[in-house]
């Protein structure tokens, strides 16, 4: 990985005043930045070498509870320190905040410094890790889509996030007219990541009212991992100096589309240079390891969506008709399908997982992906025939996993995922995702009190 903004240059702004604080960042089982504000002083002076944080940041909920039944952390053990070690290839100038940089960290055993393995980039580097002892290298790419509302995180919380003012009051998918009068945050949003070393490509309207995808460009695995958590929280950021709120839920509202986060993915030589999925003689120019790649996606399709949609909420997008998917299966530029075959006879053929919503945390996501598709190739898995037609009317086939609950059971029993992650960050996560039930079955929701309240 190629550094962004070196750590001479960083020293240099520094001293010459245009940069003073420094964001140190570990990201969390949610995909969130988590971590310190350095002065920058400090932070050329000794804090690059490694700050720490509470082991508790890797064993919370969205709410930062602190759960129990985790082996990992507890208050029985006293919530220790871990150790964050910047990764000073991820350095780089944060345009939208005023003389800031970030710097994003491993999270290391405060005793050993080894890896903790269930934190979510080290569960990557892993899967990366394997694929280099392979000779392979992984690309990727996210397209993240986004609700932006025309009001503060705050005026949303005031009102109960109810009659919440979108940006839009139609359609606006590809609409150039209705995402100029967005332009504001958007344009924004396009130079703030650009400044920020992740090279943009665009971005346009959604599938609903006030829906947003920004694009930007593939890279190797780990890097867009780094660039998507850096996307979400630059997003929040931006839209809220403005005055605007932006949310990444699945599913925000039952009568909008659900936000995803589509995966494209391709593997290349080690030096990048040659695709290891094309091959011109082929069908659809797909290569033998490309088919046996795919087939294990998709027989491991039900035990990898847990790290897919990890929340009750994801699973209210998988609705027919609303280009989410609901069946696991692949098919030639499709998007009824789960899994969809882009850049067909060309060096640019890679498969797009549509899976994903846009509240994945893409490490997880990425990793889980890249060892389902190992194991197909290491199993030489055969592909099954493209699925031709309306996906959503399909009967007899695979189906994306309904339920949290579900998914969390097929995470927790995959002998693969064990086998590729380890029986310790599997039963981490799958207590992340008991939680998570745990948590919403004892609520009470609206809808429940309204129409049962007269009525029951």
């Amino acid at each position: 990985m190629s550094s962004i903004y070196t750590f001479d240059e960083l020293k240099k702004d520094v001293a010459e005043g245009r940069i003073d604080t420094v964001l140190a960042c570990e990201v969390d089982m949610q995909g969130r930045l988590m971590g310190k504000r350095f002065q920058a002083e400090f932070f050329v002076e000794s804090a690059w070498k490694e700050t720490h944080s509470c082991n508790y940041l890797l064993a919370t909920d969205m709410e930062m509870e602190t759960v129990s039944g985790y082996a990992a952390t507890s208050w029985e053990k006293g919530y220790g320190d871990y150790t964050m070690k910047p990764d000073l290839s991820t350095l780089r100038r944060i345009p939208w905040l005023e003389g800031t940089a970030l710097v994003l960290c491993d999270v290391l055993d405060h005793h050993t410094h080894a890896d903790v393995p269930h934190s979510p980039r080290a569960i990557l580097k892993k899967q990366v890790a394997r694929l280099e002892a392979m000779g392979m290298k992984a690309f990727m790419a996210t397209e993240l889509e986004f609700f932006l509302f025309d009001q503060s995180y705050a005026q949303a919380q005031a009102s109960g996030y109810r009659n919440l003012p979108l940006a839009s009051s139609y359609n606006e998918d590809y609409h150039i007219f209705q995402t100029t009068k967005e332009e504001g945050v958007m344009r924004a949003i396009r130079k703030g990541l650009q400044g920020a070393g992740i090279p943009v490509e665009n971005s346009k309207g959604e599938a609903s009212a006030g829906q947003e995808e920004i694009n930007v460009r593939y890279a190797d695995a780990l890097t867009m991992a780094d660039r998507h958590v850096i996307i979400k929280n630059g997003c929040k950021e931006i839209a809220w100096s403005q005055g605007k709120a932006i949310t990444f839920l699945a599913k925000w509202s039952a009568s909008a589309a659900g936000s995803s986060s589509h995966v494209h993915q391709s593997l290349w030589s080690a030096d990048g240079k040659t695709s290891l999925f094309f091959d011109e003689k082929a069908e659809h120019g797909m290569s033998e390891l490309m088919q046996h790649y795919v087939a294990g996606q998709l027989a491991h399709a039900g035990e990898i969506t847990y790290f897919l949609a990890p929340y009750i909420n994801s699973y209210k997008r998988f609705v027919a008709g609303t280009f989410a998917p609901t069946k696991a299966v692949w098919s030639s530029d499709n998007r009824t399908a789960g899994y969809r075959l882009c850049g067909a006879d060309s060096k640019a053929i890679r498969i797009e997982c549509r899976v994903g919503g846009s509240d994945l945390n893409p490490y997880l996501a990425f990793a889980a992906l890249l060892a389902a598709g190992i194991d197909g190739i290491e199993k030489k898995m055969a592909l099954e025939p493209a699925f031709v037609g309306d996906a959503y009317g399909a009967r007899d086939v695979r189906e994306v996993p309904r339920t949290l609950r579900d998914a969390t059971v097929a995470m927790t029993q995959s002998t693969m995922l064990r086998a590729a992650f380890g029986d310790d960050v599997i039963d981490h996560y799958t207590r992340a995702g008991e939680w998570e039930q745990e948590d919403f079955d004892r609520r009470v929701t609206d809808w429940e009190v309204a129409r049962g309240f007269e009525r029951a």
